[in-house]
């Protein structure tokens, strides 16, 4: 995949998601107007009279806004969205057309899921365009209800590399915080960036490689234990998803909100970590299993692994059904080489993944 290309050619997509409402429209304006200049391809898709108003975006003819049309870019627009980026590509490489980036805005009720699986699906696709990030905005007052009652609120928090919260002046500190919490229990990898009136850092959120593992990690090598405290302490292995936030006992620092007192989040996340090597064989044997059986509840998984006969990390990351990895940078003299992975998906059982990747270490029985 992406063989014919080097990266640096490649034209970088964001995807940009929230729920209705969040503030994504916000944001791709502030973005637009402070990248106007260089050259953007917006693909746009949102029910009929959520439509982008062009005059309202568009700074200058720099700019192309590309609708689809009506419903979700899912299943039964994918084949739209794919259309529309060969379309993009040839009509750039004829010269009709120069961009530099696209952006691809989703209806407030689309899951992120078939839209990444989109950039590796197509040859053509995944040859000419480099999925960035998936970068989702949550919104601040509606945030807890809209986790409650929309599932694909949850997905679309899953799926992210990067989570903007709005709105955060509407509600008070105690109620940010207990959203916060939530999120970062469905996604401990994701940072988490409170934004008003889509004023966001765009160096954090445009040309991040969110979705090249092996970017990130050069970045930040311990992103996975050092970005969100939640995500590296062993009491969150003994979590279920969907218990009362009163009941996580003493060792527990998840804010304490009895106003929001039960969440029952389908989505959530658990981290993996040996000192031990895995066995190749045996590891690749059993995440074939794991992705039969759970791939389409399995939204994001990634992490370093550590194998036997291997002097370097390898770096491993999946969407659904789709897996993968690749060398990364050595184990250093002065590293103690380990493995980490992180599952982000629709109630997994931990335990049988757990004890499965176990059973891959090498001297397991």
């Amino acid at each position: 995949m992406n063989t014919t290309r080097s990266l640096d050619k490649m034209v970088p997509v964001t995807i940009l998601t929230g729920f209705l409402g969040a503030g994504k429209t916000t944001l791709l304006k502030r973005i637009l107007t402070e990248y106007h200049g260089r050259r953007v391809a917006v693909i746009e898709n949102e029910f009929g009279p959520e439509s982008i108003d062009n005059d309202l975006l568009i700074q200058d003819s720099d700019e192309e806004i590309i609708e689809l049309s009506n419903g979700c870019v899912c299943c039964t627009v994918r084949g739209d969205l794919m259309r529309t980026l060969n379309d993009l590509r040839e009509k750039r490489q004829a010269g009709k057309l120069n961009f530099e980036r696209v952006i691809l805005e989703t209806t407030g009720m689309a899951n992120p899921g078939p839209v990444c699986q989109t950039f590796f699906m197509d040859d053509d696709i995944a040859d000419y365009y480099r999925l960035d990030a998936v970068v989702t905005v949550v919104d601040a007052k509606h945030g807890m209800v809209t986790l409650d009652e929309q599932p694909e609120s949850q997905k679309q928090i899953g799926f992210a590399d990067r989570i903007l919260i709005s709105k955060k002046d509407l509600v008070n500190e105690a109620d940010y915080e207990a959203l916060r919490a939530r999120i970062l229990r469905i996604n401990p990898r994701a940072p988490i960036t409170a934004v008003n009136f889509g004023d966001a850092d765009l160096k954090s959120i445009i040309d991040i490689s969110g979705f090249n593992l092996n970017s990130i990690l050069d970045i930040d090598p311990d992103f996975l234990a050092d970005e969100h405290p939640d995500a590296a302490h062993d009491h969150d292995h003994d979590h279920d998803h969907d218990h009362d936030h009163g009941d996580c006992g003493a060792g527990c620092d998840h804010p304490h909100h009895h106003h929001h007192a039960h969440h029952d989040d389908e989505i959530g996340a658990f981290v993996f970590r040996s000192n031990k090597p895995f066995d190749p064989s045996r590891l690749e044997e059993f995440l074939g299993g794991v992705v039969q059986v759970y791939g389409p509840d399995l939204l994001r998984y990634k992490g370093i692994l550590y194998m036997k006969g291997v002097n370097r990390r390898m770096l491993f990351q999946g969407v659904h059904m789709m897996m993968g990895a690749e060398p990364g940078k050595p184990w250093t003299a002065n590293e103690k080489p380990s493995t980490k992975m992180v599952f982000i998906g629709r109630k997994l059982p931990q335990e049988i993944f757990t004890r499965g990747l176990e059973q891959c270490l090498v001297g397991a029985a």
